[in-house]
């Protein structure tokens, strides 16, 4: 048998593309919105539709991994992903780059189950802790790097660039999979409950869709009569049906198999996942808009700011993996959410008007270090008792908890940040109004608080400052509107962060319900196999 370590730099490979591409692109939005004559609202669909495509399906491909083997499924993705990678490279119109970034996310969802399905056939749980170690080490890495390589990219090759950097990795993964990766096929064959299926993909559609885009459609009408709040209510009416039918039809094999939550351990680890993914996404939205809207950082510049956390997050995760089974997966985890939430505390103490970039970097390196805590003894303790035959399925229900708690975090967030701009701007803007003559004030007031309710106006270089004012009034006002907009957003990014903050906590109270060391360690060595051999 092959050495499954050749294997699982392939896994990585692909995981890699997967998690980088989910971030890379936000730094190339204004580059694109030039080159390709495109609205605001069509590149942000850019990135929206690749990580709703991503996280639809994951129920789905996951148990596809268990039905037509872990391999050949990732291979699809794999081909499907690179070439999606090329299309997007050259896409001309943002139509075909929308297009394309769909196919792209579908790719995603067939691989990023099958990666960790194959980590815990291809290594005994006793010699899980090193691989899962580095799984969760690629997972933050190429996070936090996807905006630094994204940054250099765009400067120095173009936009298309941050697309066709995935076609050289895509191939090399892909002659690396099809030669090493084992072809396990299932004991039995499965027949799914193509009713269920549906419900499962249309619940997820309309909650993924309706969370992720409520703010731009203001909450209200999406097409005609049909609002936000239509599509979420359907979504969670269709989603409850699913459970229902999952529960009461035996007939069929379930999407999600009533084995999986019998162990609490994989519920409450579940649970911490969305929390961790929640925390993760809902606390860079308001960093990088404060690093980039006060203190003036480039996108590159405020990118780089989050190499540190990217360092220690992969150091700490490998230091987690080799250690939690003397120190316990819950104690780490425990002690991960706390490192974290008590690093956004300091950042959101230290933030000010005037503070300087690089004292943010003690809080963003510790940050990483929470991050790296949790990772790895996470996904251990919610795998390591999981039967093969089951495995595609609890990693398209693990990677479906992290992906939900990152759109709810990214759409929570940006709503506090919102109301926060709201009241935050307004309430400066009458403390600042004092500097002015006094009969420039309230239109002052008045103006500044219109701007700051209509986001798309929201813009501290160009104040809202009538044409007809004396110069000398005119400068003071501008001086003071940039001065205004940037208090006003400090506070409002300050209490945004507090979110995160809050549902770090119920992490910590969802990983107290998860086993202790022995526990988890005997229940996988008595219900686990170790790996099969490949086909001859």
């Amino acid at each position: 048998m092959r050495s499954p370590w050749t294997a699982m730099w392939a896994l990585c490979a692909c995981f890699f593309m997967i998690m980088l591409d989910s971030t890379i692109v936000t730094v190339a939005i204004p580059t694109m919105l030039t080159d390709l004559h495109a609205n605001l609202n069509e590149v942000v669909w850019v990135n929206s539709v690749y990580l709703l495509a991503n996280t639809v399906p994951l129920l789905i491909t996951g148990r596809l991994g268990d039905r037509f083997g872990p391999k050949n499924v990732l291979v699809a993705g794999l081909v499907a992903f690179t070439a999606a990678s090329v299309w997007s490279g050259l896409a001309t119109t943002p139509g075909e780059l929308i297009a394309a970034r769909t196919v792209q996310g579908l790719g995603a969802a067939l691989m990023t189950p099958q990666t960790l399905s194959f980590v815990t056939r291809l290594f005994p749980p006793e010699k899980r802790g090193l691989p899962i170690s580095l799984w969760g080490a690629v997972a933050g890495v190429a996070t936090l790097a996807g905006p630094v390589l994204g940054g250099l990219l765009v400067e120095h090759v173009g936009w298309q660039g941050i697309f066709l950097i995935n076609v050289p990795i895509g191939v090399v993964s892909l002659v690396i999979a099809v030669v090493a990766l084992p072809n396990w096929q299932p004991r039995r064959e499965l027949r799914f409950d193509l009713v269920g299926t549906a419900l499962c993909a249309a619940g997820l559609l309309g909650l993924v869709f309706g969370v992720q885009n409520g703010q731009h459609y203001h909450w209200g009408p999406v097409f005609g009569p049909v609002t936000i709040v239509h599509i979420l209510v359907v979504g969670l009416v269709l989603l409850a049906a699913f459970v229902y039918r999952q529960v009461t039809v035996r007939s069929r094999e379930p999407l999600v198999p009533n084995e999986l939550f019998r162990d609490p351990t994989f519920t409450y680890a579940n649970l911490a996942h969305a929390a961790m993914g929640f925390a993760m996404t809902g606390m860079f939205l308001p960093l990088v808009l404060y690093l980039q809207t006060v203190l003036g950082q480039t996108p590159l510049e405020a990118s780089v700011l989050a190499l540190p956390m990217a360092v220690t997050a992969a150091a700490a995760s490998g230091v987690s993996g080799a250690v939690w089974h003397r120190i316990g997966a819950r104690n780490l985890i425990i002690a991960g959410f706390a490192t974290l939430a008590a690093a956004v505390g300091v950042l959101v103490y230290q933030a000010e008007t005037d503070t300087d970039p690089t004292t943010l970097i003690p809080g963003l390196a510790i940050a990483g270090i929470g991050i790296g805590f949790v990772f790895s003894p996470l996904t251990t303790a919610a795998t390591s008792g999981m039967p093969p035959e089951l495995s595609g399925a609890a990693s398209g229900v693990y990677n479906t908890s992290r992906q939900i708690g990152g759109v709810l975090g990214s759409a929570a967030v940006g709503l506090v940040l919102q109301l926060g701009i709201a009241f935050a701007v307004p309430d400066a803007a009458r403390q600042y109004a004092e500097r002015l003559p006094p009969r420039y004030r309230e239109e002052f007031v008045r103006r500044v608080t219109e701007a700051a309710n209509t986001p798309s106006q929201f813009d501290s270089s160009r104040p809202p400052v009538p044409s007809d004012l004396d110069p000398d009034v005119a400068d003071l006002v501008r001086r003071i509107v940039t001065e205004v907009f940037h208090s006003g957003f400090t506070v409002a990014a300050k209490a945004s962060l507090m979110l995160p903050i809050a549902v770090l906590v119920l992490g910590i109270v969802a990983a107290t319900g998860i086993r202790g060391r022995a526990r988890i360690e005997s229940r996988a060595c008595s219900s686990s196999s170790p790996p099969s051999p490949p086909p001859a």
